[in-house]
């Protein structure tokens, strides 16, 4: 049974000031503490689907930096097929900007640099790695053309695509109807679907529309309100669960690897609504991207501590 997830995406290092409030334009908020760790959509996903138990490969490129080697290391560590993560020349790997405020609430700015290079023809060489894949994992923080090259090619192979279409900006909407899966917050639901998404029976409204446009799947997180997923028959809610926010960066990316890994194993939606909900859930109480995924024992020992009885 075929079990790999192959992320397509971007890698980042991440510089990250926390401090007790965001500031305003023109003003700086000093006594900040800093800390550098990797990053990333792609990358996040990647070992967020790892660490949860996932058959994992990644497709990225990198550029030259001191800290790029420790980057790759990390990912091995957490057992992710690196063969086809590409180092480009005379090129930075992608960096982001992060400030997080006492509230885990944040601001972020990202340089793509060698994410910019994650062409058409970097997935014609990484070909050999989708023979086995059981689904593919894109973001869109690498090109469109990657993008739609990428989808295209899981459709000729029948391989189903999950798409967090993050950050949302205009795209050919045609390519919405080759997505099996789209994984989306309330502002990213409401850009798709072409109307304002201020709440949950919003998100409900506005996941309808995508799922009328071919998606099998249209997955809503919103939140600390939960997460609502949409098909054809019917939508399922699942409550967040309530913990104390310390970082949410990671926390959407860490929420679709895990539900990657809940739709390769096989499991039933709601189930694997609850499961990525609860690798989420353990990332916001972590700083950082990648140090807040949590590892499979970690996700199963919250949800046995979190049981729901219905």
């Amino acid at each position: 049974m075929k079990n790999k997830i192959v992320v397509v995406g971007s890698s980042n290092i991440d510089l990250i000031m926390k401090m007790d409030r965001l500031p305003e334009k023109g003003e700086t908020v000093i006594d900040g503490k800093f800390m550098q760790v990797y990053g990333g959509k792609g990358a996040n996903q990647a070992v967020a689907a790892a660490r949860a138990g996932g058959n994992v490969a990644f497709v990225s490129c990198v550029g030259e930096d001191a800290a790029t080697p420790q980057m790759i290391h990390n990912y091995q560590k957490d057992g992710i097929d690196t063969r086809f993560v590409f180092h480009e020349k005379e090129v930075a790997s992608g960096h982001a900007l992060i400030m997080i405020d006492r509230q885990g609430e944040n601001i972020i700015s990202v340089a793509p640099e060698a994410n910019a290079l994650l062409l058409p023809e970097k997935i014609d060489q990484a070909a050999p790695v989708f023979d086995d894949a059981a689904l593919m994992l894109l973001q869109f923080e690498i090109p469109e053309e990657t993008i739609k090259y990428a989808i295209d090619l899981a459709n000729r192979k029948n391989i189903p695509v999950m798409w967090n279409v993050a950050p949302a900006k205009p795209f050919d909407f045609s390519y919405i109807s080759k997505t099996s899966i789209l994984v989306l917050n309330e502002v990213e639901a409401g850009f798709l679907a072409g109307i304002p998404v201020s709440n949950a029976a919003d998100a409900e409204h506005a996941a309808s529309i995508l799922v009328k446009r071919g998606v099998e799947k249209v997955i809503v997180t919103l939140g600390s309100k939960g997460v609502l997923a949409a098909v054809r028959t019917e939508t399922v809610f699942v409550s967040a669960f309530q913990v104390e926010a310390v970082d949410t960066t990671a926390a959407g990316d860490t929420f679709c690897g895990a539900f990657a890994v809940g739709v390769t194993e096989g499991k039933p939606l709601k189930e694997a609504l609850r499961f990525a909900s609860a690798a989420s859930a353990i990332s916001v109480t972590r700083m950082g991207a990648q140090p807040s995924v949590p590892t499979r024992p970690e996700i199963d020992n919250f949800l046995h501590q979190n049981i729901v009885f219905e």
